[in-house]
C-alpha cells in the first residue's frame, strides 16, 4: 500500500508519459560588499568571472573582524568576532612558519622570508569548515543581459537604483551590505520524466522529439530571464515588490515564447560547495543547497507561472 501510494505521489496526476523540465543551476560566483562596487583594481582579478555573470543577488551578511591572534607549535589561530560570536579558526603550518605581527597586522613567516595571510575569503571559508556557515540575507534578486550578454550583473549594479536605496538604510547592526554575482550554467540541461501511468501515451516519439528542440531552442537570455524569475518566486525577497508573487513576463517577450515551448516544470539550482556561506530570505530558511521547483502540468499553472495572473495570491 504504502508503495502505491509512493507512485501515485509521483506519477500521479500527469496527463503525458514524457514529460520534460528545463534544468538551470549556478556555474559559478563571486562576492564583495557593496562598498567595493567602484574599487575597479580589486575587482579586475574576478575580471573573467564577472563578465559571465548575469544573475545578482543583493543582501546582509553578517560583519567579520579578526580580534587576535596566536601560535601552539605548528598551529596558527586567529580570533575572529562577527554579531555576538567570538571563534577561533587555525590553520597547521609546517615546521619553521612562525606568527609574526607588523603594525597591527598579522602574517606567517617561513624561513624564506616569505609570509603568507588568509585572504578574507579564506577565513571565511575557515570558519565554515569549523565552525558553520554565516547567513547571506537575500534582499533582492536581479538580472542584465544586454544584446547577446554584453551586459553583466556588474555593468548593472554600478548605476542600480534599488541597490542605492537599500544603501542609504542602515544596515541591521553588524552586518555589511554584500552583492553576490552568478553566472548561470551556459549549456541547456532538460530532465526527462517517463510514466508509465500517464493518460497519454508518446506512441511517435513526438513528445521525446519537442524536448530535444526545446533543449537546443532555449537560449541564455531566456534562461537567465528563468532563473531570475524562479529564484524571486522562491526567495520572495523584500525589495522585489514588483516581482514578488509572479514572473516578470509583462515586461519581457521572451518569456512568452518560454511559455510557448510548453515545459513541464522549470528547476533552478543555487549549490555550491566552496561558498563561505548560505543563503536565506524571510521567507526560505537557511541552507547549504536551494533547489527551485516550479511545477507547470496544467494551462492554469503555467498562466500563474509566466503573468502576473498570480499577484496577491
Amino acid at each position: 500500500m504504502a508503495d502505491l501510494e509512493n507512485r501515485d505521489a509521483f506519477f500521479g496526476g500527469r496527463r503525458f508519459d514524457v514529460e520534460q523540465a528545463l534544468d538551470m543551476f549556478a556555474y559559478s560566483y563571486v562576492h564583495f560588499p557593496a562598498a567595493g562596487l567602484y574599487d575597479v583594481q580589486s575587482l579586475g582579478k574576478f575580471a573573467k568571472t564577472l563578465k559571465d555573470c548575469h544573475i545578482y543577488f543583493i543582501g546582509f551578511l553578517p560583519r567579520v573582524s579578526v580580534l587576535n591572534s596566536k601560535q601552539d607549535g605548528s598551529v596558527v589561530s586567529i580570533e575572529l568576532g562577527f554579531l555576538t560570536e567570538r571563534r577561533w579558526v587555525s590553520w597547521d603550518f609546517p615546521t619553521g612558519y612562525r606568527l609574526k605581527e607588523l603594525d597591527g597586522l598579522w602574517f606567517v613567516e617561513g624561513e624564506d622570508g616569505q609570509r603568507y595571510a588568509p585572504t578574507e575569503e579564506q577565513i571565511l571559508l575557515r570558519l565554515r569548515e569549523q565552525h558553520g556557515p554565516l547567513q547571506f540575507d537575500v534582499k533582492y534578486i536581479g538580472q542584465s543581459y544586454g544584446r547577446e550578454g554584453s551586459r553583466s550583473a556588474l555593468d548593472r549594479l554600478i548605476s542600480h537604483e534599488t541597490l542605492q536605496k537599500i544603501a542609504l538604510r542602515p544596515a541591521p547592526s553588524g552586518h555589511v551590505l554584500t552583492l553576490l554575482l552568478v553566472e548561470v550554467h551556459p549549456a541547456n540541461q532538460v530532465l526527462t520524466i517517463l510514466n508509465p501511468y500517464a493518460e497519454e501515451e508518446d506512441s511517435d516519439g513526438s513528445r521525446i522529439q519537442a524536448g530535444l528542440e526545446k533543449l537546443y531552442g532555449t537560449s541564455e537570455r531566456e534562461r537567465i530571464a528563468l532563473y531570475e524569475a524562479a529564484m524571486i518566486r522562491y526567495f520572495r525577497p523584500e525589495y522585489n515588490i514588483e516581482f514578488k508573487d509572479s514572473f516578470p513576463s509583462t515586461r519581457l517577450k521572451l518569456l512568452q515564447d518560454c511559455y510557448d515551448k510548453d515545459f513541464s516544470a522549470v528547476v533552478a539550482e543555487f549549490c555550491f560547495d566552496e561558498i563561505p556561506f548560505v543563503l536565506k530570505s524571510e521567507s526560505v530558511q537557511a541552507a547549504a543547497y536551494h533547489i527551485v521547483k516550479h511545477s507547470l502540468h496544467t494551462a492554469s499553472d503555467r498562466r500563474m507561472f509566466f503573468s502576473n495572473d498570480a499577484a496577491g495570491r
